[in-house]
């Protein structure tokens, strides 16, 4: 048994809640860093004991173009902001894991730097992927390579470079020595190289005991990642979307099924990360249709098999929607002080706060044997089973009250008690026999594990908007290209409900119907989609012919914050 086994995440994006600017200047540090620490005692009450937080390090702009891996970032503070924060959260008993950007590095990182200025006489000219100094990339370098997401702007690392493999290491022994970290989440690890993650293993096994590696996959099988070789644990897309379309489509069936493939390819012995939202993706508030959803939706995120892990905000029930050109709304600076009685008088607080304390005092939920009892696609009963004793979660995505009869197991216990509302229930003849409220659950354990800790909380309030500090309709659409994510597997593997439509651009070689005239005088973040893709042709010009690829590369970037980023690379 290791800490991550009984672990609850609170998932923290730190440069969106502390509202930090788009774009680093590079200029003196900003401690910004440490207005999150009140918010260590919050994640604590909510029965949070682990906490992932990233990109830290210094960067151009969204956190993951990293500059350098070896210094917090300075629109958040200090190496020394970054050790003390860890500290305090240790203090509180809270693990912390960090984001690893270790697939690709951002253009200012010295490597590549060095590349630009030595061209086939840098000594990191293999550091990366397929460089080429007969090619071209869309910054006119005059040199192609490798990119992740096929944005130039992240350079993907040569990964079976043995001297990327071990500086990379380095990285990871430093991160443990000067901040005492507990673990990392590795960005991207689905298209990472297999024995630069079994390195990366061997020195999680070296630097701490319990030393946890989580990797962000997607797609795949994630046994090819998860194993006691490699990674620790995944991420679980494939339970994230089932939970809020089996709720939107009344089918808990689709849960079933996923909770029994990933069982199939994982086996009993590894624990995924599961999650209902996070920074690259919107807001479950926003993505349920019924938004009495929230309620089972998040029961089921804290009883099913697997490490939960809660976004940061989302326990206030805020929204928040993917914009075209901006992830701002999903990334929201909050004030701490707006939300610290949230506990004592926000319902979907209180709720998420119940289900913290049962997960951490129900060893059943953390190590118990998961069983399918009773499956309708309105209703749904299954139990985790831990040394004969069940734990039996049952839920409703129904506007009408069900009745359900699930078997109690091999228990003893003469009555089962529903830790949310306080009801009992009598065992008879191995079942319990329930009503589960409509747009609901409930969680029924066996009398003698009843505490005075799990007090009952009413759910039935769990039902009214509330209100987002950051409203999705003044989010500004200006943010930064999106992050290693979803966004990016999304462009190759589209949900239908998901997809945005893209403007129509003009095709390679036609005239655009209005030519764009750039006013110099105006700033980047001024300026519009048009006029930044015609200051980046402008600039491309003055240093040689366009080609016919790096103007389709051009005309196809609609993000306003990458075209920000690209002509201000330009020296």
């Amino acid at each position: 048994m290791a800490w991550y086994d009984e672990a609850v995440f609170y998932h923290i994006y730190p440069l969106g809640l502390t509202g930090a600017p788009k774009q680093n200047t590079y200029g003196e540090p900003v401690h910004r860093l440490n207005t999150l620490l009140p918010w260590i005692g919050h994640i604590k009450e909510i029965g949070c004991n682990a906490i992932y937080i990233g990109p830290l390090f210094e960067s151009v702009g969204h956190g993951y173009e990293t500059t350098d891996y070896k210094k917090l970032d300075t629109r958040l503070g200090t190496n020394e902001d970054l050790t003390h924060f860890v500290a305090e959260c240790h203090k509180q008993g809270i693990r912390v894991i960090l984001d690893g950007v270790f697939n690709h590095t951002g253009r200012d990182f010295f490597a590549f730097q060095d590349i630009q200025k030595n061209r086939e006489n840098s000594q990191y000219k293999d550091w990366y992927c397929d460089v080429n100094f007969w090619g071209n990339n869309s910054y006119n370098d005059g040199f192609s390579y490798a990119n992740w997401g096929g944005y130039d702007l992240l350079a993907k690392l040569n990964q079976r470079n043995p001297a990327v493999k071990d500086y990379i290491c380095d990285v990871v022994r430093f991160w443990v020595r000067e901040f005492d970290i507990d673990g990392i989440r590795l960005d991207a690890a689905d298209v990472m190289d297999f024995e630069y993650m079994k390195a990366l293993r061997n020195v999680a096994n070296e630097v701490k005991q319990d030393f946890w590696l989580m990797g962000e996959v997607i797609h795949g099988n994630y046994a090819r990642w998860a194993n006691d070789g490699t990674l620790h644990s995944v991420t679980n897309y494939m339970l994230h979307k089932a939970l809020y379309s089996a709720h939107n489509d009344h089918n808990y069936f689709e849960v079933a099924h996923t909770i029994q493939y990933v069982n199939n390819m994982i086996g009993n012995h590894l624990k995924l990360y599961t999650f209902v939202d996070n920074h690259d993706v919107e807001r479950i508030y926003t993505k349920l249709n019924n938004k009495a959803h929230f309620v089972p939706v998040h029961i089921m995120l804290y009883t099913l098999p697997g490490i939960p892990s809660l976004y940061y905000g989302s326990e206030f029930g805020i929204e928040g929607r993917k914009e075209r050109h901006s992830d701002d709304s999903i990334r929201p600076a909050l004030n701490y002080d707006d939300y610290k009685d949230a506990i004592h008088t926000n319902p979907y607080t209180q709720l998420i706060a119940a289900l913290g304390k049962l997960r951490r005092n129900i060893k059943a939920l953390c190590y118990g044997d998961y069983k399918q009892l009773e499956l309708q696609t309105t209703h749904f009963a299954y139990a985790r089973i831990l040394d004969g004793t069940s734990v039996i979660t049952t839920v409703n995505n129904s506007d009408v009250e069900v009745s359900m009869n699930p078997e109690a197991g091999t228990t003893q216990a003469r009555e089962y008690v529903g830790v949310l509302t306080g009801r009992r229930v009598t065992v008879n003849g191995g079942r319990i026999q329930v009503t589960v409220a409509p747009n609901s659950g409930e969680i029924w354990i066996p009398e003698e594990l009843m505490s005075e800790s799990l007090a009952p909380i009413k759910t039935e309030e769990v039902t009214a908007p509330v209100k987002n500090e950051t409203p999705v309709d003044e989010a500004i659409p200006t943010l930064e290209e999106p992050t290693v994510s979803e966004e990016f597997a999304a462009q190759s593997e589209p949900a239908a409900s998901q997809v945005t439509p893209l403007q129509e651009e003009p095709s390679v070689g036609e005239a655009a119907p209005d030519k764009v005239v750039v006013d110099w005088s105006k700033p980047f973040e001024e300026m519009t989609v048009a006029e930044l893709q015609e200051a980046i042709l402008e600039k491309m010009r003055g240093n040689g012919p366009v080609t016919d690829y790096m103007l389709k590369t051009v005309r196809e970037n609609t993000h306003h914050g990458s075209l920000v980023n690209w002509v201000k690379s330009f020296r």
